[in-house]
């Protein structure tokens, strides 16, 4: 990213003036309440504030954007037509980059994920509600980058709701079902990963961030992205009650009584920024994390190898669930969310005063994060300062045993029993050739949220979207790999990255198409 980016973008006439110099209504809104009074220590206050930071921080990026998908040039054109599929949004946002020999392709900067619970069942009247409510975002800012994209997602409790609850004749009817067992839903509930701190994972503890992870239950998920972190916070304040929205009058919903935000976490990705934020709380591995990379561990991931198409992973094109064509949730996905807490302290091996131990080297963090047959990079001469090498490293699949090989030590330096993440993860993640079935959605957070003793740590905000359930459940299985581990004489400190992922909170949730995204079902009450 360079500096002439840092406030400039593609814009065109019929995108929305930045906020800052929008005309401004009387704050006060049709019901006499202030911006500040609606939003005053709630979750979505607390929302704006963490996104405060980050937008300070980053920069808006330069994105030349087809003009088919963002509706033409001059405003007067007929609207784009949106996915079906929520978050297939590859061509909204930027076409595939070439980043030293790496093909990469990069989301918005800013994703802000809100959950929430239902007070009460929901009926046709709050469906019309959410729906006039989501129009009014999508009229406010475009579906792009430089307005607001906007999805919702649905877990199991909310399902309980609805008359019959799971089991009932409404919920059966049209929640696909796992083609190999026609008796699960595609939709379960998330459980511990095997190394989650948990009564589950007897054994298991983490040195730093010893936190249980709780599994939680929410009925809804909203997730909203943007380059531009203030048009995130504009519309929570307008969710809020603000009765402003891009700058021009708009009544709030009024869906108060109806839902109660529970959590909301930022997330941000891009080159440099964890970097930059690591120098200004000067956190003692700050000179390690490679300036070049839009992650905390130093490495990119938004490799276009590393993801499937959108129609991939749905329940209908993935060939791994019941949906057909035409079906309530064929053009749907489960939605995996975690709150992840990073000890990279112990990532870069690096003390209180910031002096490296003997695993602090390029070579050893490139390998459990990706392999050891052979290790993707050499590194630098320096292999500290900066990362000690590249962040932008292929996202290569070499098969479904691969890191079984690297567990029996053949093929890796010196023989070593070691795994590496992504091996781990490619036991099950991908098709036979190759073809990914997921696609990942992640990035830094930085935040208080779950941190013993309240301070602001590095966290991985994860969220992916996949055929089913069950699917993830077996790959987290995988990417811990302890029964290669333990089948090979495999050490916890050679175990991909496990010992630095503390997760907190986990819940899954179904993304509907988009025509049903508004309280899916109701419709039939």
């Amino acid at each position: 990213m360079t500096d002439d980016a840092r406030n400039s973008e593609d814009a065109s006439p019929s995108e929305p003036r930045p906020l800052t110099a929008a005309p401004r209504p009387d704050p006060r809104g049709a019901t006499g309440r202030t911006r500040r009074s609606v939003l005053r220590g709630g979750v979505l206050a607390a929302a704006v504030a963490g996104l405060e930071l980050l937008g300070q921080s980053s920069v808006i990026p330069s994105r030349n954007i087809a003009l088919a998908a963002t509706g033409g040039d001059d405003g007067a054109g007929p609207a784009p037509v949106l996915p079906d599929i929520q978050f297939d949004i590859a061509d909204f946002i930027a076409p595939v980059t070439d980043v030293d020999g790496v093909q990469v392709q990069f989301g918005p900067v800013h994703t802000l994920f809100a959950t929430a619970r239902l007070l009460r069942p929901p009926t046709r009247i709050d469906q019309v509600k959410l729906t006039g409510a989501l129009a009014a975002i999508e009229r406010a800012y475009p579906f792009s980058p430089s307005g607001v994209f906007t999805f919702l997602a649905y877990g199991l409790p909310y399902f309980g709701r609805l008359p019959g609850g799971l089991q009932g004749p409404l919920v059966s009817a049209h929640m696909p079902r796992l083609r190999s067992a026609a008796n699960r839903y595609v939709l379960e509930e998330a459980v511990p990963g095997p190394t989650d701190v948990s009564p589950a994972n007897r054994g298991i503890t983490k040195r730093r961030f010893h936190v249980p992870v709780s599994i939680e239950g929410n009925d809804l998920l909203l997730t909203l992205r943007s380059d531009h972190a203030a048009h995130i916070q504009d519309v929570l304040r307008w969710l809020g009650g603000s009765q402003t929205l891009a700058g021009r009058p708009q009544p709030s919903p009024a869906l108060s009584d109806l839902l109660s935000f529970t959590s909301a976490r930022a997330m941000f990705t891009q080159i440099g920024l964890p970097r930059k934020l690591a120098d200004d709380a000067a956190l003692p591995y700050a000179f390690m994390v490679n300036p070049r990379s839009p992650m905390w561990m130093g490495f990119a991931d938004q490799q276009t190898a590393g993801t499937a198409a959108a129609d991939g992973v749905t329940f209908r094109g993935s060939g791994l669930t019941t949906a057909k064509p035409g079906s309530y949730f064929d053009h749907g996905a489960v939605q995996h969310l975690s709150h992840v807490l990073l000890d990279l302290q112990q990532f870069y091996d690096v003390d209180d005063a910031g002096v490296p131990g003997d695993d602090a080297s390029f070579t050893e963090r490139v390998q459990y994060m990706f392999r050891s047959t052979p290790p993707p990079a050499p590194g630098n001469a320096d292999q500290i300062t900066d990362g000690g090498g590249p962040a932008f490293l292929p996202n290569t699949f070499q098969g479904t045993d691969d890191a079984l090989l690297s567990a029996q030590g053949r093929g890796t330096p010196d023989g070593e029993h070691r795994i590496g993440h992504l091996s781990c993860l490619q036991r099950s993640s991908r098709t036979a050739d190759g073809r990914p079935l997921h696609v990942r959605m992640d990035g830094p957070g930085y935040s208080t949220m779950d941190v013993p003793g309240g301070s602001a740590q590095p966290k991985l905000e994860f969220t992916v979207f996949v055929p089913s359930a069950d699917f993830f459940a077996t790959m987290r299985t995988h990417q811990a790999s302890l029964d290669l581990a333990a089948a090979h004489g495999v050490p916890e400190e050679e175990n991909g990255l496990e010992r630095f992922l503390t997760a907190t909170r986990r819940q899954n949730f179904l993304t509907p198409p988009r025509r049903h995204r508004a309280l899916p079902l109701v419709e039939f009450l």
